[in-house]
């Protein structure tokens, strides 16, 4: 199962199982849902017709029944300078491939090593998209539209990093 163990949350709940059910979302792919971790109406809206899609109960409550049905809602690993892994590679290799979008400024390579000119490159996107500039690829940044069907950094990057 991919959201095993969580609590059933509705309309009114804040917190973390509130996050996983937006991400979630976000990966079926809803990608009008913002991850804040406030379960209000639009979440609800979007609960409903996910539900209504799956063959659910249109309720608005994720209860075990929609758990099951949806995506993993586990974050992505946060990505910062000093990082390495499948996973930088997978993020230098989209980084690389669409520069010309953000101003051209590339990882300078595709090592797995999160280096200045991978946190450079992650500025440049993070400028173009609009959302905080830090060099830190967090839940804002994995949830960037990259305009093409539905993709997202995340989406790009490859959701098999998904912490569960």
């Amino acid at each position: 199962m991919a959201n095993p163990g969580q609590p059933t949350v509705q309309q009114g709940d804040t917190g973390e199982a509130v996050k996983r059910v937006q991400r979630a979302l976000r990966r079926t792919p809803d990608l009008a849902v913002a991850v804040d971790g406030i379960f209000g109406p639009a979440t609800r809206a979007a609960v409903v017709g996910f539900q209504q899609g799956a063959g659910l109960t249109p309720d608005g409550i994720v209860g075990p029944l929609t758990w099951a049905a949806l995506p993993d809602g586990g974050p992505m690993p946060v990505l910062q300078q000093g990082d390495s892994g499948a996973v930088v590679s997978s993020l230098q290799t989209v980084l690389t491939n669409g520069a010309d979008q953000w101003g051209g400024i590339t990882p300078q390579g595709i090592d797995g090593d999160f280096g200045p000119h991978t946190r450079a490159a992650v500025e440049a996107f993070q400028g173009w998209a609009g959302v905080t500039v830090d060099g830190i690829v967090g839940d804002q940044t994995w949830s960037v539209s990259l305009h093409a069907a539905g993709a997202t950094l995340e989406s790009a990057v490859g959701l098999q990093y998904v912490e569960s």
